[in-house]
């Protein structure tokens, strides 16, 4: 006997049922990527940002310094020896310390910056000379790594950078409030340098204002009017469909090979000067126009033909059509494009490697044409670095480096959402 037929409501129930478990089975696993890639991001940001913080803060030490007149030329004060007198003041703030090897390891609690400092003191108020001042001055980059935790005074001696004795120094300071943390003001003021505690991020992000303001006064205009003529008055022909193929391949092209292309075009022919802004600029202007010209093109398109239709009929111009008429209207979307072109262009490191811009540079550029650096670099730099307090500083700027990116794109969303018109 053979088994009851199933009717058609039945098949149709059972193939909801099975329809309705995968359709569960897809969003659970849909959910699960997104709680796993939010995971993954915020594991980035706490520990980019547990690594980075303690560089915004330095350790100093409280030196009373005697400003000898014998030391001291009227004629010419910043040729002071102000090195001895940072020493002088370590030897008398630990009288008992004899011997060769101590003292050097005594003046090693001390940055090589505290002279600088001093000399910067005596130049900019001569008074002082003849008079003794309490001047807190930055400590060495060991004596900072210690104080932030980062060396285990129960480690053997012979595997520490820090020694017995001067953990007892230190001790001492402390004892006596000569030893304290304060925000790290340096970090933001000074250009890179090989002490870790004189080091900072001023010259790698002036390198990298002086290169984006290139970038932008360039690509902006050459984008938008690419955009305009191939979207607004180009024929539709093959001469136009082979530059349209050709802006979208650039856009996929590796950033890498726009640095060659620097390379071989501005400095080997054009001969314009290396490691500079106004190369970096450039390199980076031709990275974001594609960008910027798909860009642009979307935004012209989303604009809807009855416009350029009303505008034209009551008599305007196809050039005042587009610039009083469609170019206000895709402008928001124009400038998103930009924004995040720019945004690309900032966190760029390898087309700038090409051009010499990995190069160490400790002054602060004042020109497009000075030798510079820029953030990306400067991270890449320290990140090489074998120094413990690189580290932290390497994470610092990557910090900043992503809080500018954040901001750039909360402007595009900004500009986005503002002015955007929906039809």
């Amino acid at each position: 006997m053979s088994a009851p037929r199933k009717t058609t409501s039945e098949l149709v129930r059972r193939s909801l049922a099975r329809r309705y478990r995968a359709e569960k089975r897809f969003r659970a696993i849909g959910l699960a990527a997104i709680i796993t890639s939010l995971a993954c991001l915020a594991t980035l940001f706490i520990t980019i940002s547990s690594n980075g913080y303690p560089a915004f803060f330095q350790t100093r030490i409280q030196l009373r310094v005697f400003f000898a007149p014998d030391l001291f030329d009227a004629a010419n004060l910043s040729r002071a020896d102000y090195e001895s007198l940072v020493k002088r003041s370590l030897r008398n703030s630990f009288p008992d310390v004899s011997g060769r090897n101590t003292k050097r390891l005594l003046y090693r609690l001390v940055s090589s910056g505290a002279a600088y400092q001093l000399r910067e003191l005596v130049v900019n108020n001569p008074g002082l000379i003849g008079t003794t001042q309490e001047v807190w001055v930055p400590a060495s980059d060991e004596v900072d790594m210690f104080m932030k935790g980062y060396v285990d005074r129960t480690t053997p001696e012979s595997d520490r950078l820090i020694k017995d004795i001067q953990l007892t120094w230190i001790d001492r300071l402390n004892t006596d409030k000569r030893l304290k943390k304060v925000f790290n003001t340096t970090f933001f003021t000074a250009g890179d340098s090989r002490d870790p505690e004189l080091s900072g991020i001023r010259g790698a992000a002036v390198g990298s204002f002086y290169l984006l303001l290139i970038t932008l006064l360039l690509s902006f205009p050459i984008g938008v009017a690419a955009a305009i003529y191939l979207e607004e008055f180009a024929g539709r022909n093959r001469w136009t469909d082979i530059i349209e193929v050709n802006i979208n391949n650039l856009a996929a092209i590796p950033s890498i090979v726009f640095g060659l292309l620097g390379l071989a075009v501005f400095l080997n022919f054009f001969g314009m000067p290396r490691s500079s802004p106004l190369v970096g600029g450039l390199v980076m202007t031709m990275m974001t126009l594609p960008t910027i010209i798909i860009a642009s093109r979307i935004a012209l398109q989303s604009v809807p033909p009855s416009i350029r239709e009303a505008a034209l009929g009551v008599g305007a111009s196809r050039m005042q059509t587009v610039i009083h008429h469609v170019l206000p209207l895709a402008l928001p979307g124009m400038l998103t494009g930009t924004i995040i072109g720019m945004a690309r262009a900032l966190g760029e490191s390898a087309p700038l490697l090409m051009i010499g811009m990995v190069a160490f540079i400790a002054d602060i550029p004042g020109s497009i044409t000075d030798p510079a650096t820029a953030l990306p670099v400067q991270i890449y730099l320290w990140a090489d670095s074998p120094e413990r307090a690189f580290m932290e500083r390497t994470s610092a700027a990557i910090m900043v480096l992503l809080a500018f990116l954040i901001l750039m794109n909360g402007a595009a969303v900004f500009l986005r959402n503002r002015f955007e018109r929906r039809w």
